[in-house]
């Protein structure tokens, strides 16, 4: 028996996205990200302060400080990973139109690879430097991963279930993916959904460098994030937070909303090959896709756009550009943003996701930053990579991939409202 999430799905209420928030080190918000992404900017850039002995000494930070929106008493109470999120959904709230929804239909879906480990690591150090007495009361609510979640719930007066994706760098992708099985098993009317992180800390910097996962190209930052080219050495790390209203169709329509688009499928799947690295063939990736395009009841030949995973390592490329090949083909226009944003982990796939929505949107592709030589792989080089400046084009389906640590592979699919 097929599962929940390969039944095709054309018999059950569509589910719309109306709303769009975001931050991220391209913009404090959804146009401005948009627009710097579309004009080739790039949001890395080289950290102040930061220890000699982490090799990687780039990131790409949010290009507005989360707290400068909110009130000063409830920022110092918040995580950074929280504040963030709070931003987004006021911002895709207000975009959906401040929906009149039931609290009891109304659910949240916030993404996080890390949540509040910042929080937990200047706490940890405060109280070796000052003693006990000096830690934070409100110390674990920042902390904790449902945190963000927990946030964006208070702020927009969810009763109908606040959750939390915690899934690496598949996570916010997840959160978009719950959101849909909410809505379609009639549980709730709308979710805001998506996903926020920061986690600039030398720490986990210390920690991806010991693995050599990351960029080491200290000395041209803007460059460091290579998609699928030949020079590509490792990911740059960045902050992000993308969030956005789902609704029912019916719902949208009662209350005379336009939708942006819709989410048509999802899919889900696990490598259960190595913990950190993916399968090499790209074979769990590739039935992630196939089981979205079933999902929502779209043929591979009508997914004109894929925005990929890509994060510029140098097996994950590869392994994608398989995936890419054997469940879509090589018709697709394929972008790769983590170029401009860098890779920002757990909401990567919620940021990603709303980069492809605004390409139905806008019908144009955002361009491959830093994609000169292509790497020789025969799969690359098949693939019909946007590169230099962003293309028009006729798209009505579009894939979004996210993968993470531990085998996570996650596929959504958005089609023309």
């Amino acid at each position: 028996m097929p599962t929940h999430r390969q039944a095709r799905t054309r018999d059950v209420n569509d589910v719309v996205i109306t709303g769009l928030g975001a931050t991220t080190p391209l913009g404090g918000d959804v146009e401005s990200s948009w627009q710097a992404l579309l004009a080739g900017k790039s949001g890395v850039r080289r950290l102040d302060d930061w220890p000699e002995d982490i090799p990687t000494q780039i990131a790409a930070l949010y290009a507005e400080d989360p707290a400068s929106h909110l009130e000063k008493a409830r920022a110092r109470r918040l995580d950074r990973s929280q504040q963030a999120a709070i931003v987004g959904a006021r911002e895709a709230w207000e975009n959906a139109g401040s929906p009149d929804v039931d609290p009891d239909r109304l659910a949240v879906v916030i993404g996080t690879g890390i949540g509040g480990a910042v929080t937990l690591l200047a706490q940890h150090d405060l109280r070796l430097e000052r003693g006990a007495r000096r830690v934070s009361p409100h110390m674990v609510p920042m902390l904790m991963p449902n945190g963000p979640a927990a946030a964006v719930g208070l702020e927009v007066g969810a009763r109908g279930g606040v959750h939390t994706t915690v899934s690496a760098c598949a996570s916010g992708a997840e959160a978009l993916a719950l959101g849909l099985d909410l809505i379609r098993a009639g549980r709730v009317d709308v979710v805001v959904a998506g996903g926020a992180e920061a986690c600039i800390h030398p720490t986990p910097f210390a920690g991806f460098g010991m693995a050599r996962a990351m960029s080491t190209n200290n000395d041209d930052p803007e460059a460091a994030s290579r998609p699928f080219d030949a020079a590509r050495n490792g990911f740059v790390m960045g902050e992000g937070t993308a969030v956005m209203v789902l609704e029912s169709a019916e719902h949208a329509a009662a209350r005379g909303a336009t939708p942006i688009v819709r989410l048509a499928g999802a899919g889900i799947t696990s490598d259960s090959y190595d913990m950190v690295a993916p399968e090499p063939s790209g074979s769990g990736a590739a039935r992630a896709i196939r089981l979205a395009l079933r999902n929502g009841g779209v043929d591979a030949a009508d997914v004109h756009h894929v925005n990929a995973h890509a994060t510029s390592t140098p097996v994950g490329d590869i392994a994608e550009a398989a995936a890419i090949r054997a469940a879509i083909g090589d018709h697709a226009l394929i972008s790769a943003t983590k170029a401009s944003t860098g890779h920002m982990m757990g909401a990567s796939g919620a940021v990603e996701a709303l980069f492809t929505i605004l390409a139905l949107r806008d019908q144009v592709a955002p361009h491959i930053l830093n994609l000169t030589d292509p790497d020789a792989d025969p799969n690359v080089q098949a693939l019909d990579l946007v590169r230099d400046e962003p293309r028009k084009a006729e798209m009505k389906a579009a894939i979004n991939n996210s993968f993470g640590f531990g085998g996570h592979n996650a596929a959504l699919l958005f089609t023309t409202a």
